[in-house]
């Protein structure tokens, strides 16, 4: 890794830390500003098209926090709060690439490279989330925000062959699932740590067999053991039980069955069955291809990412038959 890559990692780490870690709103504004200058950088890439993603990627998270300074002072004057408030929600769910406020965060990503990717959807969702689990929020303007995210995410990425896209429509699907307990701060840590993890080892995986389109995963010598790794950690993403990415999926719904609230639920479920139906069909015609790669084939460092992947996404039924009296 380049020096000055490393140097702008760690003050994007350092501008979320601000936020999250900040006691008033101003100093809040000042971290997102110094993670959104630091992961410009991180964009640019050797092709044109990085450089087209990271000025887009400028351009629509300064218009957001404009509109976050605005709401900002708008409070501080203390006159309609509660519509500086909402003003305030928007802007940090722009920042999200929250539906229907989205259409810049699937564009950008199919324009980067996977590392890129990674950051964009795991790390840099860490600090608009705790801003938006700060504020007292529009109630309706977030229900709307899950409703959304969770249809177009489903509905979005039916079309796409590229794996970039899919895995962005993947994201705003898993964002309207995290918005729905954003309320409650244990909960909604829980969910994008495990979503994070689940994203990270697929993205590393794509990157390491250079794939870009579901078509190269038809053509890819892959042993059956990295096709059975490659199905089950697609399976665990769509939130198919008994795998670990079911768990946090658990979660959101007693947690909103509680609250009574069965017409959310009903919604959400419905449109993550439309999200596992396009995880299977990146996979169906690998699965049913021969492999004409021996499992003895495979390199140290792919034995070492499927065995890592294998274990994380068995982890909650090997828990399960061992907590079995």
């Amino acid at each position: 890794m380049k020096k000055s890559n490393m140097l702008f990692i760690m003050s994007m780490i350092m501008g979320t830390m601000i936020t999250v870690s900040s006691n008033n709103w101003m100093s809040m504004w000042m971290g997102l500003e110094l993670n959104m200058m630091s992961f410009i950088p991180l964009i640019k890439g050797k092709n044109k098209m990085s450089s087209e993603a990271s000025m887009i990627y400028f351009l629509t998270q300064s218009v957001s926090s404009m509109l976050l300074l605005f709401s900002v002072i708008g409070c501080a004057g203390g006159k309609e709060m509660q519509l500086f408030i909402s003003l305030g929600c928007v802007s940090l769910l722009i920042k999200l690439g929250s539906a229907p406020l989205h259409m810049w965060f699937p564009e950008i990503v199919s324009k980067m490279k996977w590392s890129s990717c990674i950051l964009l959807m795991t790390w840099q969702k860490l600090a608009p989330l705790t801003m938006i689990n700060n504020m007292s929020s529009n109630i309706k303007i977030m229900n709307i925000a899950v409703i959304m995210s969770t249809i177009i995410g489903a509905i979005g990425g039916l079309n796409q062959t590229s794996l970039r896209k899919i895995m962005s429509y993947s994201s705003i699907s898993h964002l309207g699932w995290m918005l729905a307990i954003n309320k409650i701060q244990n909960n909604w840590m829980i969910y994008w740590m495990i979503y994070s993890v689940l994203t990270t080892t697929i993205c590393i995986m794509f990157n390491n067999y250079n794939m870009s389109f579901i078509n190269q995963i038809n053509s890819m010598k892959m042993s059956s053991t990295e096709k059975i790794t490659c199905s089950i950690s697609m399976l665990s993403m769509g939130g198919l039980p008994p795998f670990t990415g079911f768990l946090p999926k658990w979660m959101v719904i007693q947690i909103l069955i509680n609250d009574n609230m069965y017409t959310l639920i009903l919604i959400m479920v419905m449109t993550s069955l439309i999200t596992l139906f396009y995880y299977m069909r990146t996979m169906t015609n690998m699965m049913i291809m021969y492999s004409n790669t021996s499992l003895s084939s495979t390199t140290k460092s792919n034995n070492n990412l499927n065995f890592m992947m294998l274990t994380l996404n068995l982890s909650l039924p090997l828990i399960m038959v061992l907590n079995m009296k």
